[in-house]
Protein backbone atom coordinates (compact mmCIF):
# COMPACT_ATOMS: atom_id res chain seq x y z
CA UNK A 1 0.00 0.00 0.00
CA UNK A 2 1.69 3.08 -1.26
CA UNK A 3 0.84 7.05 -1.06
CA UNK A 4 0.65 9.65 -2.39
CA UNK A 5 -0.60 12.71 -0.51
CA UNK A 6 -0.02 15.74 -2.47
CA UNK A 7 -2.15 15.48 -5.70
CA UNK A 8 -2.65 19.49 -6.76
CA UNK A 9 -6.16 20.11 -8.33
CA UNK A 10 -6.94 22.46 -11.06
CA UNK A 11 -7.86 25.86 -10.14
CA UNK A 12 -11.72 26.61 -9.37
CA UNK A 13 -13.55 28.49 -12.30
CA UNK A 14 -16.76 31.05 -10.96
CA UNK A 15 -19.25 31.68 -12.94
CA UNK A 16 -21.11 35.18 -13.63
CA UNK A 17 -18.77 37.00 -12.68
CA UNK A 18 -19.32 40.06 -15.65
CA UNK A 19 -23.12 39.20 -15.24
CA UNK A 20 -22.70 40.05 -11.17
CA UNK A 21 -20.48 43.43 -12.03
CA UNK A 22 -22.71 44.47 -14.52
CA UNK A 23 -25.79 44.74 -12.37
CA UNK A 24 -23.54 46.83 -10.36
CA UNK A 25 -22.61 49.17 -12.50
CA UNK A 26 -26.13 49.61 -12.81
CA UNK A 27 -27.72 49.39 -9.77
CA UNK A 28 -24.56 52.15 -8.87
CA UNK A 29 -25.90 54.86 -6.12
CA UNK A 30 -28.87 52.54 -5.57
CA UNK A 31 -29.01 49.97 -2.18
CA UNK A 32 -30.30 46.61 -3.60
CA UNK A 33 -32.80 45.03 -1.18
CA UNK A 34 -30.55 41.79 -0.63
CA UNK A 35 -27.07 41.47 -1.82
CA UNK A 36 -26.16 39.27 -4.57
CA UNK A 37 -24.99 35.81 -3.19
CA UNK A 38 -21.64 34.99 -4.91
CA UNK A 39 -21.84 31.98 -7.28
CA UNK A 40 -19.67 28.55 -5.64
CA UNK A 41 -16.78 27.60 -7.41
CA UNK A 42 -16.60 24.79 -9.46
CA UNK A 43 -14.34 22.25 -11.52
CA UNK A 44 -15.32 22.21 -14.97
CA UNK A 45 -15.92 18.80 -17.09
CA UNK A 46 -12.42 19.07 -18.39
CA UNK A 47 -10.53 19.39 -14.92
CA UNK A 48 -12.83 16.44 -14.31
CA UNK A 49 -11.53 14.27 -17.06
CA UNK A 50 -7.61 15.32 -16.02
CA UNK A 51 -7.62 14.05 -12.60
CA UNK A 52 -9.55 11.39 -13.48
CA UNK A 53 -6.82 10.02 -16.03
CA UNK A 54 -4.10 11.43 -13.38
CA UNK A 55 -6.05 8.70 -10.29
CA UNK A 56 -6.04 6.40 -13.11
CA UNK A 57 -2.48 6.32 -13.95
CA UNK A 58 -1.22 7.08 -10.18
CA UNK A 59 -3.16 2.73 -9.77
CA UNK A 60 -1.71 1.44 -12.45
CA UNK A 61 1.94 2.61 -10.62
CA UNK A 62 0.58 0.89 -7.70
CA UNK A 63 -0.69 3.95 -5.73
CA UNK A 64 -3.73 2.71 -3.41
CA UNK A 65 -4.22 5.91 -1.08
CA UNK A 66 -3.99 9.69 -3.04
CA UNK A 67 -4.72 13.10 -1.13
CA UNK A 68 -6.18 16.22 -3.32
CA UNK A 69 -4.42 19.95 -2.47
CA UNK A 70 -5.94 22.62 -2.14
CA UNK A 71 -3.24 25.45 -1.97
CA UNK A 72 -4.52 28.69 0.12
CA UNK A 73 -2.37 31.68 0.18
CA UNK A 74 -1.35 34.05 2.88
CA UNK A 75 -4.36 33.15 5.50
CA UNK A 76 -8.24 31.33 5.26
CA UNK A 77 -10.98 34.35 5.58
CA UNK A 78 -13.82 32.60 6.94
CA UNK A 79 -16.40 34.84 4.45
CA UNK A 80 -14.69 34.03 1.62
CA UNK A 81 -12.97 30.13 2.28
CA UNK A 82 -14.82 27.20 0.44
CA UNK A 83 -14.04 23.49 0.21
CA UNK A 84 -14.39 22.48 -3.12
CA UNK A 85 -13.02 18.89 -2.73
CA UNK A 86 -16.18 17.92 -1.15
CA UNK A 87 -17.52 17.66 -4.38
CA UNK A 88 -15.05 17.03 -6.53
CA UNK A 89 -14.77 13.13 -4.66
CA UNK A 90 -18.58 12.94 -5.33
CA UNK A 91 -18.01 13.57 -9.05
CA UNK A 92 -14.49 11.46 -9.37
CA UNK A 93 -15.06 7.71 -10.53
CA UNK A 94 -15.67 5.40 -7.94
CA UNK A 95 -12.72 3.28 -7.12
CA UNK A 96 -13.08 0.43 -5.37
CA UNK A 97 -8.96 -0.34 -4.57
CA UNK A 98 -8.20 3.73 -4.20
CA UNK A 99 -8.47 5.67 -1.05
CA UNK A 100 -9.15 9.25 -1.81
CA UNK A 101 -7.91 11.95 0.92
CA UNK A 102 -8.33 16.14 1.19
CA UNK A 103 -5.68 17.65 2.18
CA UNK A 104 -5.35 21.52 2.93
CA UNK A 105 -2.26 23.54 2.30
CA UNK A 106 -1.21 27.02 3.49
CA UNK A 107 1.37 29.63 2.57
CA UNK A 108 2.38 31.23 5.18
CA UNK A 109 4.71 34.69 4.50
CA UNK A 110 5.77 37.88 6.76
CA UNK A 111 1.64 38.68 5.84
CA UNK A 112 0.56 35.67 7.97
CA UNK A 113 2.67 35.95 10.83
CA UNK A 114 0.17 37.34 13.02
CA UNK A 115 -2.56 34.89 11.70
CA UNK A 116 -3.65 33.05 9.06
CA UNK A 117 -6.86 31.60 10.12
CA UNK A 118 -6.06 28.21 11.82
CA UNK A 119 -7.28 29.22 15.10
CA UNK A 120 -10.66 27.77 16.82
CA UNK A 121 -13.20 29.91 15.81
CA UNK A 122 -12.75 28.60 12.70
CA UNK A 123 -12.38 25.22 13.63
CA UNK A 124 -15.46 24.21 11.42
CA UNK A 125 -14.02 24.81 8.61
CA UNK A 126 -10.69 22.02 8.84
CA UNK A 127 -13.19 19.23 9.85
CA UNK A 128 -13.74 18.64 6.61
CA UNK A 129 -10.07 18.35 5.80
CA UNK A 130 -8.33 14.55 5.91
CA UNK A 131 -4.51 16.29 6.77
CA UNK A 132 -3.67 20.33 6.81
CA UNK A 133 -0.21 20.85 5.62
CA UNK A 134 1.92 24.29 6.69
CA UNK A 135 4.13 25.72 3.75
CA UNK A 136 6.45 28.00 5.51
CA UNK A 137 8.55 31.06 3.62
CA UNK A 138 9.76 33.17 6.14
CA UNK A 139 12.15 32.15 9.38
CA UNK A 140 9.28 33.33 11.80
CA UNK A 141 6.65 31.30 10.08
CA UNK A 142 9.27 27.81 9.78
CA UNK A 143 9.55 28.43 13.60
CA UNK A 144 6.15 28.92 14.09
CA UNK A 145 5.09 26.05 12.21
CA UNK A 146 7.83 23.50 13.98
CA UNK A 147 6.85 24.65 17.55
CA UNK A 148 3.44 25.75 17.84
CA UNK A 149 1.61 24.05 15.21
CA UNK A 150 2.61 20.56 15.55
CA UNK A 151 0.88 20.36 18.80
CA UNK A 152 -2.08 18.02 19.14
CA UNK A 153 -4.98 19.90 18.92
CA UNK A 154 -7.96 20.06 16.42
CA UNK A 155 -6.18 22.08 14.56
CA UNK A 156 -2.98 20.42 14.38
CA UNK A 157 -0.84 20.65 11.44
CA UNK A 158 0.37 17.18 10.35
CA UNK A 159 2.73 17.92 7.30
CA UNK A 160 5.16 20.95 6.98
CA UNK A 161 5.90 21.46 3.29
CA UNK A 162 9.21 23.17 2.03
CA UNK A 163 10.00 25.09 -0.73
CA UNK A 164 12.45 23.35 -2.02
CA UNK A 165 12.94 24.50 -5.49
CA UNK A 166 13.80 27.87 -4.76
CA UNK A 167 17.12 29.04 -5.34
CA UNK A 168 18.00 29.47 -1.58
CA UNK A 169 15.98 28.52 1.30
CA UNK A 170 14.61 31.77 3.10
CA UNK A 171 15.56 30.15 6.35
CA UNK A 172 17.83 27.92 8.07
CA UNK A 173 17.01 24.15 9.52
CA UNK A 174 17.93 24.13 13.18
CA UNK A 175 18.40 21.31 14.79
CA UNK A 176 16.29 22.06 17.58
CA UNK A 177 13.18 23.33 15.50
CA UNK A 178 13.56 19.83 13.25
CA UNK A 179 13.63 17.66 16.43
CA UNK A 180 11.05 19.47 18.14
CA UNK A 181 8.41 19.01 15.41
CA UNK A 182 9.56 15.29 14.71
CA UNK A 183 8.62 14.67 18.78
CA UNK A 184 5.61 16.01 18.32
CA UNK A 185 3.92 14.01 15.59
CA UNK A 186 5.08 15.96 12.15
CA UNK A 187 6.65 14.99 9.16
CA UNK A 188 8.44 16.79 6.84
CA UNK A 189 7.49 16.55 2.48
CA UNK A 190 9.75 16.30 -0.05
CA UNK A 191 7.96 16.71 -3.76
CA UNK A 192 9.51 14.34 -6.32
CA UNK A 193 8.46 16.66 -9.17
CA UNK A 194 11.15 19.02 -8.71
CA UNK A 195 13.94 16.78 -8.92
CA UNK A 196 12.85 16.30 -12.61
CA UNK A 197 11.97 19.87 -13.48
CA UNK A 198 8.51 19.93 -13.58
CA UNK A 199 6.41 22.72 -13.34
CA UNK A 200 4.86 23.34 -10.10
CA UNK A 201 1.35 24.18 -9.19
CA UNK A 202 -0.02 27.53 -10.28
CA UNK A 203 -0.97 29.36 -6.95
CA UNK A 204 2.33 27.91 -5.10
CA UNK A 205 4.38 29.47 -8.11
CA UNK A 206 2.31 32.87 -7.64
CA UNK A 207 3.18 32.73 -3.85
CA UNK A 208 6.79 33.05 -4.75
CA UNK A 209 6.81 29.46 -2.89
CA UNK A 210 8.26 27.03 -6.04
CA UNK A 211 10.05 27.80 -9.40
CA UNK A 212 10.19 25.53 -12.48
CA UNK A 213 13.07 24.58 -14.86
CA UNK A 214 16.54 23.09 -15.32
CA UNK A 215 17.63 25.85 -12.35
CA UNK A 216 14.69 24.27 -9.87
CA UNK A 217 16.12 21.08 -10.52
CA UNK A 218 19.14 21.82 -9.34
CA UNK A 219 18.08 23.82 -6.06
CA UNK A 220 16.01 20.59 -5.32
CA UNK A 221 18.79 18.45 -5.01
CA UNK A 222 20.59 20.91 -2.65
CA UNK A 223 18.25 21.49 -0.34
CA UNK A 224 16.21 17.81 -0.33
CA UNK A 225 19.44 16.79 0.40
CA UNK A 226 19.85 19.06 3.47
CA UNK A 227 16.52 18.32 4.77
CA UNK A 228 17.58 14.56 4.87
CA UNK A 229 20.85 15.34 6.37
CA UNK A 230 18.69 17.36 9.10
CA UNK A 231 16.25 14.90 9.86
CA UNK A 232 18.41 11.53 9.41
CA UNK A 233 15.71 10.24 6.94
CA UNK A 234 12.94 10.31 9.74
CA UNK A 235 9.94 11.74 9.91
CA UNK A 236 9.98 12.34 5.66
CA UNK A 237 7.11 11.59 3.24
CA UNK A 238 7.47 11.76 -0.45
CA UNK A 239 4.29 13.02 -2.72
CA UNK A 240 3.93 14.05 -6.70
CA UNK A 241 3.41 17.48 -6.38
CA UNK A 242 3.09 16.66 -10.20
CA UNK A 243 0.57 18.78 -12.46
CA UNK A 244 1.48 16.96 -15.53
CA UNK A 245 0.70 13.26 -16.08
CA UNK A 246 4.83 12.71 -17.14
CA UNK A 247 5.79 13.75 -14.28
CA UNK A 248 4.54 10.72 -12.70
CA UNK A 249 6.76 7.67 -11.45
CA UNK A 250 5.96 4.41 -9.57
CA UNK A 251 6.80 4.13 -5.87
CA UNK A 252 10.23 1.90 -6.78
CA UNK A 253 11.20 4.45 -9.10
CA UNK A 254 10.58 7.28 -6.18
CA UNK A 255 11.97 5.31 -3.71
CA UNK A 256 15.42 4.58 -5.58
CA UNK A 257 15.49 8.31 -6.51
CA UNK A 258 14.97 9.38 -2.93
CA UNK A 259 17.99 6.93 -2.00
CA UNK A 260 20.26 9.24 -3.83
CA UNK A 261 19.70 11.94 -1.41
CA UNK A 262 21.65 9.76 1.79
CA UNK A 263 18.89 7.56 2.72
CA UNK A 264 19.19 3.61 2.93
CA UNK A 265 16.57 1.77 1.12
CA UNK A 266 14.43 1.14 4.18
CA UNK A 267 14.35 4.46 4.97
CA UNK A 268 13.19 5.57 1.26
CA UNK A 269 10.57 2.79 1.36
CA UNK A 270 9.60 4.18 4.89
CA UNK A 271 8.70 7.70 3.05
CA UNK A 272 6.16 6.21 0.75
CA UNK A 273 4.32 3.72 2.72
CA UNK A 274 5.14 3.19 6.74
CA UNK A 275 5.35 7.63 7.66
CA UNK A 276 2.11 8.30 5.37
CA UNK A 277 0.33 6.01 7.03
CA UNK A 278 0.87 6.34 10.06
CA UNK A 279 0.56 10.43 9.40
CA UNK A 280 -3.29 9.26 8.34
CA UNK A 281 -4.18 7.14 11.60
CA UNK A 282 -2.56 10.31 13.38
CA UNK A 283 -4.62 13.10 11.03
CA UNK A 284 -7.89 10.73 12.44
CA UNK A 285 -7.07 11.99 15.79
CA UNK A 286 -7.45 15.50 15.22
CA UNK A 287 -11.17 15.08 15.00
CA UNK A 288 -11.43 13.60 18.21
CA UNK A 289 -10.89 14.78 22.02
CA UNK A 290 -7.50 16.12 22.94
CA UNK A 291 -6.12 13.62 20.41
CA UNK A 292 -7.68 10.44 21.55
CA UNK A 293 -7.70 7.74 18.93
CA UNK A 294 -10.78 6.26 20.50
CA UNK A 295 -12.81 5.47 23.49
CA UNK A 296 -11.69 2.20 25.25
CA UNK A 297 -14.90 -0.09 25.94
CA UNK A 298 -15.57 -3.40 27.49
CA UNK A 299 -17.39 -5.56 25.17
CA UNK A 300 -18.77 -9.10 27.32
CA UNK A 301 -19.92 -11.40 25.21
CA UNK A 302 -23.29 -13.16 25.60
CA UNK A 303 -21.94 -16.54 25.96
CA UNK A 304 -19.03 -15.88 28.53
CA UNK A 305 -21.35 -13.79 30.74
CA UNK A 306 -24.01 -16.15 30.93
CA UNK A 307 -20.81 -18.78 31.99
CA UNK A 308 -19.68 -16.43 34.75
CA UNK A 309 -23.45 -15.32 36.04
CA UNK A 310 -23.74 -19.51 36.60
CA UNK A 311 -20.61 -19.43 38.51
CA UNK A 312 -21.02 -16.78 40.58
CA UNK A 313 -24.44 -18.55 41.80
CA UNK A 314 -22.77 -22.08 41.68
CA UNK A 315 -19.80 -19.97 44.48
CA UNK A 316 -22.88 -18.52 46.43
CA UNK A 317 -24.84 -21.66 46.98
CA UNK A 318 -21.86 -23.47 48.45
CA UNK A 319 -20.92 -20.92 50.77
CA UNK A 320 -24.36 -20.88 52.42
CA UNK A 321 -24.52 -23.08 55.03
CA UNK A 322 -26.83 -26.50 54.99
CA UNK A 323 -29.43 -25.64 57.32
CA UNK A 324 -31.95 -28.77 56.75
CA UNK A 325 -28.41 -30.80 58.42
CA UNK A 326 -29.14 -28.35 61.67
CA UNK A 327 -32.97 -29.11 61.33
CA UNK A 328 -34.34 -32.72 63.03
CA UNK A 329 -35.93 -34.77 61.20
CA UNK A 330 -38.59 -36.10 63.42
CA UNK A 331 -40.31 -34.11 66.64
CA UNK A 332 -39.29 -36.33 68.72
CA UNK A 333 -36.45 -35.23 71.65
CA UNK A 334 -33.46 -36.69 70.90
CA UNK A 335 -32.24 -38.98 73.52
CA UNK A 336 -29.42 -37.95 76.86
CA UNK A 337 -26.16 -38.28 76.38
CA UNK A 338 -24.80 -41.35 78.74
CA UNK A 339 -23.21 -39.74 81.74
CA UNK A 340 -19.52 -40.26 82.02
CA UNK A 341 -17.78 -42.57 84.52
CA UNK A 342 -17.18 -41.33 87.49
CA UNK A 343 -12.47 -40.36 87.77
CA UNK A 344 -10.86 -42.42 89.98
CA UNK A 345 -10.50 -40.50 94.01
CA UNK A 346 -6.88 -39.43 93.55
CA UNK A 347 -4.23 -40.30 96.69
CA UNK A 348 -4.04 -37.75 99.73
CA UNK A 349 -1.12 -36.15 100.27
CA UNK A 350 -0.75 -37.92 103.72
CA UNK A 351 -0.36 -41.41 102.12
CA UNK A 352 2.88 -42.11 101.32
CA UNK A 353 3.64 -43.89 97.25
CA UNK A 354 5.38 -46.99 97.11
CA UNK A 355 9.09 -46.30 95.66
CA UNK A 356 9.18 -47.65 92.27
CA UNK A 357 12.37 -49.69 91.27
CA UNK A 358 14.62 -47.36 88.68
CA UNK A 359 16.01 -49.65 86.02
CA UNK A 360 19.09 -46.98 85.26
CA UNK A 361 20.29 -46.85 89.40
CA UNK A 362 20.18 -51.05 89.34
CA UNK A 363 22.38 -51.23 86.43
CA UNK A 364 25.06 -48.43 87.92
CA UNK A 365 24.70 -49.91 91.11
CA UNK A 366 25.43 -53.47 89.62
CA UNK A 367 28.41 -52.35 87.44
CA UNK A 368 30.25 -50.85 90.80
CA UNK A 369 30.54 -54.62 92.03
CA UNK A 370 31.76 -55.66 89.33
CA UNK A 371 34.42 -53.36 88.90
CA UNK A 372 35.55 -53.74 93.02
CA UNK A 373 35.26 -57.75 92.56
CA UNK A 374 37.85 -56.93 89.51
CA UNK A 375 40.33 -54.80 91.92
CA UNK A 376 40.01 -57.57 94.24
CA UNK A 377 41.42 -60.51 92.05
CA UNK A 378 44.25 -58.39 90.72
CA UNK A 379 45.51 -56.98 94.06
CA UNK A 380 45.05 -60.46 95.62
CA UNK A 381 42.84 -59.26 98.05
CA UNK A 382 40.14 -61.49 99.46
CA UNK A 383 36.34 -61.28 98.71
Amino acid sequence: MFFDLNVPVPALHTAGTSQNASQKKKGKGKQPAEPPKAPAPSFSLQDIQILDARVDLLEQLGYTAVAFTQTVHKRVDAKTHFNPLDGLLEQLEKRPNMVYLKRLTIIIDEDSEKGFGLINANLSLFQSYDIISLLPTTAASFSLACLTHSLPSPLTAHIISLPLTLPRLPFHMKHTLIRTALKNGAVFEITYAGALGGDPDLTTADAGAAEGGAGAKRNWWAAARELCRVTKGKGLVVGSGAVNEADLRGPRDVANVISLLGLSQDQAQDTLFKTPKSLVVRAATRKTHKAVLSEPRVVIPVQEAATTNTVSTSQESTSLPNASSSIPLSSETPAAAPAPAPAAAAPSSSQKRPREANPVEGASSQSNEDSKKKKRKKNNLPP
